[in-house]
């Protein structure tokens, strides 16, 4: 069918798109200016009045609106969840209290612009022409790709791409059978520095569970858990409680007075990327005023007191603030206080502390603080020890389990930072389309899931887009989503996925009540048209592959899958674990609070064939290749010798000094002592007086390319103005409402050996956006929020009211009428073509691809800027 012929009949009739018609769904042209995969999508249910909640069934699940997966409860009529809140079975929550995007929830489900059924690329990749198809042939066809990778010897060149998937068991599973080790994630755009330092410190954890509601003293790093820190719900009610209960004091250290540093009883805004500085001042503080645990560093830590003081004794709190800005009489006083109130005492860190170019070793110092004042592991302190992962002894698998793959590939293990992978599956996902483009993968499938690239990644709309256009590049494209989506936009093949309350899973988080749990995400509503669950999508696909791959899937669906996993957990009353689970959401282990787990006792089987250092203090075992690994310390309990587990890390000691990173660094060609030393951002030394430094970050309502479809949270934060100083404004002629250019480069690095990432120092690209002048925020810096800016999504993201077969490019011929009252068509009122802000930018696109050395976090807040009043 001839392109003009198409969009003419897709606009006459949208009575009912069969297998094998087209719909195209592209940006512009006669459907409409938004480009949205409206197509084959289901109408909202006009809203009612009042809901009859007598009728309503209840159903226990997990949320996924954000990272903090917190248990919910969803109350069901006519096969439609009509409300979310809590359910108080889940230790994290506790009530049944839930933020605004868990309330959102339900609107998930009944999107206007939703997809319900597969399909194939009609026309050119990005240019949006679509045509229907069954589900036999989407997975005959995918499964055909993958079987001639894995035919000719290549099964690594099979990659699946997600973002939050929280199916990480399945999806493992579904490339283990295939041999393919190429998952590739988000982690580095997200909390590699943070995760790589509290496994080099403690060597126990990925993220660390603060027993807040006992804590008195919190300094906090860059968190704005007030709104957006990984299960920040679940600590801010607990930090509230604690200043209510016993006056806890918090400070925070920020750029921008976020809704956290608003709430602190100080907040101080450092030089970005300084962060770092200022704790080893106030580690330098501590230590000279003998304000530290002297038995849990003699036990416990891997640096003697000297060792350490010499260490800190050129971070001082006047060298500090030459280079944070910060007054050293401030640094000193807030250093003791904070020591004073040990051990329940807690330094902690986020985002804005981790993604810069000394991201960890920021992290790390700031860790250490927990370390000198005795609080890691102790009632209100830096606890740990409850490591988010469905472990298979506790929660099996049907059998047969493939195994693991045992091919490696740059694009899933670069070389150029070889920290990512040592502790935990990091990866680097920033360079992933970089490294194709380069060649220095080959990719036959590539499969997305719940992954916005072209939005979320640095360079995503140039770089990324770039590549995955080019089907030299990327041969085959299968997207899974449950909206028509920029990621969407650039595939061969869609298929409708179902939603997180449509679909199975088990969770587990780290947990502030310091016990292990799981929850349970079971379906409240059954999916519409033809949605599907991307694991059983993935099962079914495994099983039309060759015997040697279909025979690790014949245990049947995901619920068959889930159900197994839960046989272990205790059934009470119940038939068994999983309709145990089913009832009541969630399981919490029985035992006593994780508290310093590092003084848990050797036990006798352990020490039978063990060696003691007399010099060290540690204890040795011998094993299987002739080699000696410690496992545990000796320690003087009060005169009583006693062999105690002690930390995870190589030495069992908390681990201030690090060999390994001096052994990775130097196979790199980097200078690095193996301390959580001071380097200042190399791109921010002598600033330019008329450069900034670029800052995002994120609002409670929105969870990057997550909630922007969702009308009711777009409703509060739809656009994202620039933040700017009264005085920076003032020195550049700018007041509130102006329109300025910004423009962004690339970093000037150093100590990067001979593989410098991009080091040129050139234009990324320009913006324009208006302005909001605050003192809210640092004068070298300007602040823009994530989560905005979509070129290709829903009417509500896009900001275009209307008629969805106009504005949401809903030219289609295949569903029912539009709702009666649809809130997309007649009250988006942020429409710039109505007078109202639009739907923002994309900040993500000006950030300049830059991975941090070794570890590779994506250095988000080092980008800098010029602006231009326009």
């Amino acid at each position: 069918m001839k392109r003009r012929s198409f969009i003419k009949a897709g606009i006459a009739a949208l009575a009912g798109l069969k297998k094998g018609e087209y719909i195209y769904l592209g940006v512009g042209g006669a459907l409409g200016a938004a480009a949205v995969g409206g197509a084959l999508m289901v109408p909202s249910p006009a809203r009612k009045v009042k809901n009859d909640y007598r009728q309503a069934k209840s159903v226990k699940s997990v949320c996924l609106n954000c990272s903090s997966v917190c248990g919910i409860e969803g109350f069901v009529i006519d096969n439609r969840v009509v409300k979310i809140r809590g359910n108080p079975l889940d230790p994290n929550m506790g009530s049944h209290m839930t933020c605004a995007k868990g309330q959102s929830g339900p609107t998930i489900n009944d999107y206007p612009e939703r997809l319900v059924y597969p399909l194939r690329r009609a026309g050119a990749r990005g240019e949006g022409l679509w045509q229907r198809i069954s589900w036999e042939e989407a997975c005959d066809e995918i499964a055909g790709r993958i079987q001639q990778s894995i035919d000719a010897g290549h099964p690594e060149r099979v990659v699946l791409h997600a973002g939050r998937s929280r199916i990480n068991t399945e999806i493992k599973r579904f490339l283990g059978a295939i041999g393919s080790p190429v998952q590739l994630n988000h982690r580095s755009l997200c909390s590699s520095s943070k995760r790589g330092a509290n496994y080099v410190s403690l060597g126990d954890t990925d993220w660390e569970s603060i027993d807040a509601e006992r804590c008195r003293y919190f300094l906090n790093f860059g968190s704005n858990f007030y709104e957006a820190h990984q299960g920040g719900l679940h600590l801010v009610k607990r930090v509230i409680k604690a200043r209510f209960d016993h006056g806890a004091t918090l400070v925070t250290l920020d750029v921008r007075l976020s809704n956290t540093a608003g709430r602190s009883d100080e907040w101080f805004a450092p030089f970005p990327g300084t962060e770092g500085a200022v704790a080893l001042a106030m580690a330098h503080v501590i230590m000279r005023e003998g304000e530290f645990d002297r038995e849990f560093v003699t036990h416990f830590v891997n640096l003697s007191v000297d060792e350490i003081t010499d260490f800190l004794r050129d971070y001082t709190p006047e060298w500090a603030e030459a280079e944070s800005g910060l007054a050293a009489a401030d640094m000193e006083r807030v250093a003791l206080a904070f020591a004073r109130e040990r051990p329940a005492a807690v330094a902690f860190t986020n985002r804005g502390t981790g993604s810069h170019y000394n991201g960890m070793n920021a992290e790390r110092a700031v860790v250490m603080l927990n370390a000198l004042v005795g609080s890691v592991g102790r009632p209100g302190g830096y606890c740990y020890g409850m490591e988010e992962k469905l472990r298979a002894e506790r929660y099996p698998q049907p059998e047969p389990v493939p195994p693991e793959p045992t091919v490696r590939t740059d694009l899933e293990d670069p070389p150029e930072w070889p920290l990512a992978n040592r502790w935990q599956k990091m990866k680097v996902g920033q360079i992933v389309y970089e490294y194709i483009r380069q060649g220095r993968a080959t990719v036959d499938v590539y499969l997305s899931y719940t992954l916005g690239s072209p939005m979320n990644w640095p360079e995503g709309r140039t770089t990324t887009v770039d590549v995955l256009k080019d089907e030299s590049l990327i041969p085959f494209h299968v997207c899974s989503d449950v909206v028509y989506s920029e990621m969407a936009h650039y595939a061969d093949l869609i298929l409708p996925d179902a939603t997180y309350l449509e679909r199975w899973g088990l969770e587990t988080r780290s947990s502030p009540e310091l016990r292990h749990f799981v929850t349970l995400r079971q379906p409240m509503v059954t999916p519409p048209g033809e949605a599907r669950s991307y694991a059983d999508v993935l099962f079914d696909i495994g099983r039309r592959l060759g015997p040697d791959q279909a025979r690790y899937f014949e245990f049947g669906d995901h619920e068959a899958f889930v159900r197994h996993q839960c046989r272990h957990i205790p059934a009470g009353e119940e038939a068994d674990g999983f309709e145990w689970m089913k009832r009541h959401g969630a399981f919490v282990d029985d035992v006593p609070k994780n508290y310093e787990a590092h003084r848990r006792p050797l036990s006798e089987a352990a020490l039978a064939d063990a060696h003691i250092d007399d010099e060290s203090g540690q204890i040795y075992q011998r094993d299987a290749q002739g080699g000696a690994q410690v496992i545990g310390l000796m320690i003087d309990d009060h005169g009583t010798p006693r062999a105690v587990r002690g930390f995870g890390t190589p030495s069992r000691r908390f681990e201030i000094h690090s060999p390994a990173i001096t052994k990775v660094a130097r196979g790199q060609g980097i200078h690095h002592d193996g301390l959580p030393g001071y380097l200042p951002v190399p791109a921010h030394v002598d600033l330019p007086e008329d450069r900034f430094i670029l800052t995002s970050f994120k609002w409670n309502v929105h969870t990057q390319g997550r909630t922007a479809n969702q009308k009711y949270l777009t409703e509060i934060v739809h656009d994202n103005p620039m933040w700017i100083n009264p005085r920076t404004a003032k020195r550049l002629g700018i007041v509130t409402g102006d329109r300025v250019e910004l423009t962004t480069y690339r970093p000037r690095s150093s100590d990067r050996g001979d593989r410098a990432w991009r080091d040129t120092g050139q234009p990324v690209g320009s913006q324009q956006v208006h302005v909001v002048v605050t003192e809210g925020i640092h004068p070298r810096v300007v602040a823009i929020s994530n989560s905005l800016g979509y070129v290709v999504s829903g009417r509500a993201a896009m900001a275009r009211q209307g008629p969805r077969e106009r504005e949401a490019a809903l030219g289609y011929k295949g569903y029912a009428p539009a709702p009666e009252r649809d809130d997309l068509r007649d009250h988006l009122w942020w429409d710039k073509r109505l007078g109202g802000r639009g739907n923002g930018i994309n900040v993500n696109a000006l950030q300049p691809i830059n991975p941090e050395p070794l570890i590779g976090n994506q250095a988000w807040f080092d980008t800098v800027c010029s602006l231009r009043r326009v």
